[in-house]
Protein backbone atom coordinates (compact mmCIF):
# COMPACT_ATOMS: atom_id res chain seq x y z
CA UNK A 1 0.00 0.00 0.00
CA UNK A 2 1.12 3.46 -0.72
CA UNK A 3 1.31 6.02 2.07
CA UNK A 4 -0.93 8.57 0.72
CA UNK A 5 -3.36 6.04 -0.18
CA UNK A 6 -3.25 4.86 3.85
CA UNK A 7 -3.50 8.57 4.50
CA UNK A 8 -6.66 9.01 2.47
CA UNK A 9 -8.40 5.73 4.34
CA UNK A 10 -7.40 6.95 7.53
CA UNK A 11 -10.18 7.15 9.42
CA UNK A 12 -11.34 6.88 13.18
CA UNK A 13 -11.52 3.19 12.97
CA UNK A 14 -8.06 2.78 11.77
CA UNK A 15 -7.07 5.59 14.67
CA UNK A 16 -8.41 2.88 17.22
CA UNK A 17 -7.04 -0.18 15.01
CA UNK A 18 -3.40 0.90 14.89
CA UNK A 19 -3.34 0.95 19.03
CA UNK A 20 -3.48 -1.87 21.13
CA UNK A 21 -2.95 -2.44 25.40
CA UNK A 22 -1.34 -5.17 27.48
CA UNK A 23 -5.03 -7.11 28.14
CA UNK A 24 -5.85 -7.65 24.58
CA UNK A 25 -1.96 -8.31 24.07
CA UNK A 26 -1.73 -10.70 26.59
CA UNK A 27 -4.85 -12.31 24.97
CA UNK A 28 -3.84 -12.34 21.82
CA UNK A 29 -0.47 -14.10 22.73
CA UNK A 30 -2.71 -16.76 24.35
CA UNK A 31 -5.08 -17.41 21.52
CA UNK A 32 -1.32 -17.47 19.47
CA UNK A 33 -2.86 -14.81 16.65
CA UNK A 34 -0.32 -12.33 17.64
CA UNK A 35 3.81 -11.92 17.38
CA UNK A 36 5.42 -9.23 19.16
CA UNK A 37 8.35 -7.62 18.35
CA UNK A 38 10.80 -5.33 20.17
CA UNK A 39 12.05 -2.95 17.95
CA UNK A 40 14.75 -1.45 20.25
CA UNK A 41 18.77 -1.10 19.28
CA UNK A 42 20.97 -3.68 20.35
CA UNK A 43 22.55 -2.17 23.56
CA UNK A 44 18.78 -1.17 24.75
CA UNK A 45 18.19 -5.17 24.27
CA UNK A 46 20.87 -6.18 25.55
CA UNK A 47 20.43 -4.12 28.87
CA UNK A 48 17.33 -5.52 29.41
CA UNK A 49 14.37 -7.48 27.06
CA UNK A 50 11.36 -9.14 28.84
CA UNK A 51 11.11 -13.20 28.19
CA UNK A 52 8.96 -12.71 25.24
CA UNK A 53 8.98 -12.03 21.71
CA UNK A 54 10.71 -11.11 18.79
CA UNK A 55 13.92 -8.79 18.59
CA UNK A 56 14.33 -6.92 15.56
CA UNK A 57 15.89 -3.05 15.78
CA UNK A 58 13.58 -0.39 13.80
CA UNK A 59 16.70 -0.19 11.63
CA UNK A 60 16.64 -3.82 10.27
CA UNK A 61 13.23 -4.05 9.87
CA UNK A 62 12.90 -3.72 6.35
CA UNK A 63 15.89 -6.55 5.66
CA UNK A 64 13.84 -8.94 8.03
CA UNK A 65 10.61 -8.86 6.83
CA UNK A 66 10.90 -12.41 6.38
CA UNK A 67 11.56 -13.73 9.94
CA UNK A 68 7.58 -12.42 10.69
CA UNK A 69 3.87 -14.24 10.34
CA UNK A 70 1.88 -12.40 8.09
CA UNK A 71 -1.04 -14.67 9.53
CA UNK A 72 -0.56 -13.11 13.39
CA UNK A 73 -0.88 -9.78 14.07
CA UNK A 74 2.30 -7.92 14.45
CA UNK A 75 2.37 -5.93 17.88
CA UNK A 76 5.17 -2.98 17.75
CA UNK A 77 7.05 -2.34 21.13
CA UNK A 78 9.67 0.36 22.43
CA UNK A 79 10.06 1.84 26.08
CA UNK A 80 7.31 4.57 25.25
CA UNK A 81 5.49 3.50 21.80
CA UNK A 82 7.24 6.25 19.24
CA UNK A 83 9.07 3.87 17.45
CA UNK A 84 6.27 0.91 17.78
CA UNK A 85 4.57 3.59 15.69
CA UNK A 86 6.91 4.19 13.04
CA UNK A 87 7.32 0.35 12.74
CA UNK A 88 4.03 0.07 12.86
CA UNK A 89 3.03 1.73 10.29
CA UNK A 90 5.76 0.73 7.83
CA UNK A 91 4.53 -2.99 8.65
CA UNK A 92 1.05 -2.17 7.99
CA UNK A 93 2.19 -0.04 4.18
CA UNK A 94 4.34 -3.85 3.40
CA UNK A 95 0.90 -5.55 4.17
CA UNK A 96 1.04 -6.98 7.84
CA UNK A 97 -2.07 -7.03 10.24
CA UNK A 98 0.12 -4.68 12.66
CA UNK A 99 -0.47 -2.54 16.30
CA UNK A 100 1.69 -1.01 18.27
CA UNK A 101 1.40 -1.29 22.40
CA UNK A 102 0.12 1.96 23.44
CA UNK A 103 1.44 1.00 27.55
CA UNK A 104 4.91 0.85 25.93
CA UNK A 105 7.46 -1.70 27.26
CA UNK A 106 7.91 0.43 30.69
CA UNK A 107 4.20 -0.43 31.32
CA UNK A 108 5.62 -4.29 31.07
CA UNK A 109 8.31 -3.90 33.32
CA UNK A 110 5.53 -3.46 35.78
CA UNK A 111 5.13 -7.48 35.36
CA UNK A 112 8.69 -8.50 35.46
CA UNK A 113 8.83 -9.31 39.09
CA UNK A 114 7.74 -12.01 41.71
CA UNK A 115 3.80 -13.07 41.44
CA UNK A 116 3.42 -10.95 38.42
CA UNK A 117 6.07 -11.90 36.21
CA UNK A 118 4.62 -15.82 36.79
CA UNK A 119 1.29 -14.53 35.89
CA UNK A 120 1.81 -12.67 33.07
CA UNK A 121 4.07 -15.46 31.24
CA UNK A 122 0.91 -18.06 32.38
CA UNK A 123 -1.30 -15.85 30.29
CA UNK A 124 1.15 -15.46 27.33
CA UNK A 125 1.60 -19.39 27.21
CA UNK A 126 -2.26 -19.70 27.77
CA UNK A 127 -1.62 -21.36 31.42
CA UNK A 128 0.69 -24.14 30.38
Amino acid sequence: MEFDAYLKRFDYEERKAMKIGLDEMFELLQKDEAQVVDIRFHEEYEAWHVGFGLHIPLNELPDRLNELDRSKTIITMCPHYDRAEIARLYLTLKGFHARYLTDGMLKVVDFLRGDKARDMMEKIRGGK
